[in-house]
């Protein structure tokens, strides 16, 4: 039996379908309030109507809390391998110590009954976000080392902190594996994460930002992970990242596939700024706050990243990001 968290997000539910596909015994665990509906959307773009039902209903379903030990212990019942995806995802200072309860907390959580549970193997899927600073002149690499007086977004600091929990349990005999995509392309979830980049272009889009950083296809992630859980590499980390291109190469090949005018005015730092100064204003009043000046000086950086750990070792070859990206924007349409 294998243990998926996170079943209902953008990696959890294409990784239930080819898990399914490959004829795996699956348990998904899933808030109270989560949308199953999402996944068997995800299914649908795969499979015919008929045959994503009949995957979608051999999933056994399980609710269960990143931070409820009784109920992890019960959808842990059986269970020989852990992918482990499920995290909060947000940029607000305002939800840091959600972030750090749910995905530093709820990963030592996870961690602790794969000890107790003599899991055979996990798979932690983190983020380019928690990998250290460059040891090349170049690209940053899985050998780069974090550093603790940088200027980190909350969301980085509690991946980072999810890692060392996992790294603590190597060293009590979990066999592990983490994996560090990039930005992750794909179908399903448009009204978050890279999903709004769809929406956004196709509603009509006139400004960008400059910012370079590694992106990569949902599927790319999903059979990376199934492949290391399947070889004997235990104990590794591995960056996911197919290509290192600009926001606005991204927003092109959307307008592209959308047939609408691309974006052609950059958004300068000031305009940012002036939007952090009215988040900054508005979150007196208990409106949501993204923006940081973090935020803000990333969204014009340019940070390559080194995949070829995973293209050598595992002899994996990534799908151009180009194509991804415009069948992702089809899908969208239809």
């Amino acid at each position: 039996m294998i243990l998926v968290t996170g079943g209902t997000g953008l990696v959890g539910a294409h990784l239930l379908y080819e898990l399914l596909r490959n004829g795996q015994k699956v348990r998904a665990i899933h808030r109270s309030n989560s949308d199953l509906k999402k996944v068997l959307q995800v299914f649908s773009f795969y499979t015919e109507a008929k045959e994503a039902k009949q995957l979608f209903y051999q999933i056994e379903w399980k609710v269960a809390d990143l931070n409820n030990i009784p109920e992890l212990t019960e959808a842990f019942e059986g269970v020989t391998q852990v992918y482990h995806s499920a995290a909060l995802v947000s940029f607000d200072p305002a939800q840091e110590q959600e972030l750090r309860k749910v995905n530093i907390e709820g990963t030592a959580n996870i961690v602790n009954l794969c000890i107790s549970a003599n899991i055979e193997k996990l798979c932690f899927v983190s983020s380019i976000a928690a990998l250290g600073n460059m040891t090349n002149a170049d690209k940053i690499d899985e050998t780069g080392k974090w550093n603790p007086e940088g200027k980190h977004n909350d969301y980085a600091i509690s991946k980072y902190g999810a890692e060392i929990e996992v790294w603590r349990g190597t060293q009590e005999g979990v066999n592990a594996i983490i994996v560090n995509p990039g930005v992750i392309i794909g179908p399903g979830f448009w009204n978050s994460g890279s999903g709004k980049i769809f929406k956004k272009v196709d509603s009509g889009l006139s400004y960008y930002v400059p910012k370079i950083t590694g992106f990569v296809g949902v599927q790319d992630v999903v059979k990376s992970m199934m492949l290391l859980m399947t070889s004997e590499k235990v104990n590794e980390q591995y960056i996911l990242v197919s290509e290192n291109i600009s926001f606005k190469t991204v927003f092109d090949w959307t307008a592209e596939a959308f047939k609408k005018p691309k974006p052609s005015r950059k958004l300068q730092k000031w305009m940012i700024a002036l939007g952090w100064f009215f988040q900054k204003t508005g979150s007196l009043f208990g409106f949501e706050r993204s923006l940081t000046y973090q935020s803000i000086k990333s969204l014009h950086e340019e940070t390559f990243y080194d995949n070829s750990k995973i293209t050598k070792e595992m002899n994996y070859k990534f799908e151009p990001m180009e194509k991804v990206v415009k069948r992702t924007a089809g899908y969208y349409r239809n």
